[in-house]
C-alpha cells in the first residue's frame, strides 16, 4: 500500500468520527462531513457552539477513523487541527465546497467556522483481503 494509494481512499470518503479531548480531559466523538487535501489534509466544518470546537480551540490534537462501511477498508487518523482564517479559509472552504456542495447553505449560520486536520499518523487497514494489510504513515510537520 503507497501513499498514493491511501490518499485515493481519503479523497472518496465523506464522513469520519473525530474524537477531541474535553477541558476536563474526558474524550468526546463527533461525526463530520469531510474533504481531503492531496496532502492528507482534512477540512470540516462545524459551529462555535459545539462542544469539539470549544475542545479543539484548547487542545488542537485531533485522531479521526474514516471508513466505517462494509469495504472493510478504513483509515485511523491522528493529526493537529488549525482553525482556518482568511486567505487561507477560502482556498479551503473551496476544497470542502466540492465535497459538499450544500456547505454554502451553512455559511449564514451563525458562528460558522472552519477547521482543517494536518497528519502526524496513519494506519490504512484493509480487512476485506486476506491476510490483511495494514500500512502505518509517519508525517513530519
Amino acid at each position: 500500500m503507497s501513499r498514493e494509494d491511501a490518499a485515493r481512499f481519503l479523497q472518496t470518503e465523506r464522513i469520519a468520527v473525530l474524537a477531541t479531548v474535553s477541558p476536563d480531559g474526558m474524550p468526546q466523538s463527533a461525526l463530520i462531513g469531510i474533504a481531503a487535501t492531496p496532502d492528507f489534509e482534512l477540512v470540516f466544518d462545524t459551529i462555535k457552539t459545539t462542544r469539539k470546537y470549544r475542545n479543539l480551540a484548547q487542545d488542537p490534537r485531533a485522531s479521526l477513523v474514516i471508513g466505517c462501511t462494509e469495504s472493510g477498508i478504513t483509515l485511523q487518523y491522528e493529526g493537529v487541527a488549525r482553525e482556518l482564517r482568511g486567505i487561507e479559509m477560502e482556498k479551503y472552504r473551496q476544497i470542502y465546497f466540492a465535497q459538499w456542495p450544500d456547505g454554502t447553505a451553512r455559511l449564514s449560520w451563525d458562528g460558522i467556522t472552519y477547521f482543517a486536520v494536518r497528519p502526524s499518523w496513519i494506519r490504512y487497514c484493509n480487512y476485506a483481503v486476506e491476510p490483511p494489510v495494514l500500512t502505518e504513515f509517519t508525517f513530519p510537520f
